[in-house]
């Protein structure tokens, strides 16, 4: 514990800049990830060495983690932090992981962040795999070593905030795959933190969600057919839209507006991407 206590110490000790709390909340509300690490990083240089270290700590020492609960997170703003940052290529798998944990009191975010380990680390066991088994069906067929060269694939976690307040956060964590086959799967959380519940979509809208969520998704579908009638998206009989449900996936934006969304190829073709649709109260 005294390389805790030092990294406490040291900590405690840098002084915080009176415009650093303004960065902050702009970082967090830009529109993308990259963009808010970068102003975070330029607002953090001075306490950068140490937080490293400390991070460093978290990561390898179960008790320095749960004594980390002392240490004031400045001012109580960030409820959101990576606490896994890493890019390196291993055996051919090229990793670009940042792995986000939820800390706030009640029971809620253990259950969140432990939700969010089991999909980071399934992930990764299956992008292994997949690999695995490509590369042994590859020379398996004739294929040669020249041949075969500097092949990598691509293996990425990563987040982006939606929308933050004092009590509210809304999250997607995404998860994606690339030269074995090509996928991305995202994980979104739509968190309460003031009352420690999950936000549904009826808490939102009210309770006619279903109609007012069905009716924005078949006007955007709708919007989408172009003038000789063609769309991305399939008819209903073809495995297209009939209804959102208890668990279509949602996130909510900054203004309050929340925007349902569908994984690629659930009810549109590739090109059309993961559909997104918001939803007006």
């Amino acid at each position: 514990m005294n390389e805790f206590k030092n990294a406490k110490e040291a900590y405690e000790s840098v002084p915080i800049p009176e415009e650093l709390d303004g960065l902050v909340r702009q970082a967090i509300r830009q529109g993308r990830h990259n963009g808010r690490r970068r102003l975070l990083r330029r607002a953090l240089t001075a306490a950068a060495a140490c937080f490293a270290l400390l991070v460093g700590v978290l990561n390898v020492s179960p008790a320095a983690a749960a004594a980390a609960a002392e240490i004031p997170v400045l001012g109580g703003l960030f409820q959101i932090l990576t606490v896994r940052d890493y890019t390196q290529t291993v055996d051919g798998i090229h990793y670009q992981v940042s792995v986000p944990a939820v800390q706030a009191e009640g029971g809620l975010s253990q259950q969140v962040n432990d939700a969010i380990q089991t999909q980071v680390d399934a992930h990764l066991a299956k992008a292994k795999q997949d690999w695995e088994d490509y590369r042994e069906a590859f020379f398996a067929t004739g294929g040669s070593e020249e041949e075969w060269g500097g092949r990598e694939m691509d293996v990425i976690v990563d987040y982006e905030i939606k929308s933050l307040t004092d009590s509210r956060v809304s999250f997607v964590v995404s998860l994606s795959e690339g030269w074995v086959s090509s996928f991305e799967e995202r994980y979104y959380y739509n968190l309460d933190l003031a009352e420690n519940r999950t936000i549904t979509l009826e808490m939102v809208l009210g309770e006619n969600w279903v109609e007012l969520c069905n009716d924005a998704v078949r006007r955007g579908i709708a919007d989408s057919v172009d003038e000789e009638g063609f769309t991305l998206f399939f008819a209903p009989e073809e495995g297209g839209f009939v209804t959102v449900d208890e668990n279509t996936a949602f996130y909510i934006r900054e203004d309050g507006t929340p925007v349902v969304t569908f994984p690629r190829y659930s009810i549109a073709a590739g090109a059309a991407g993961s559909p997104e649709f918001a939803v007006a109260g």
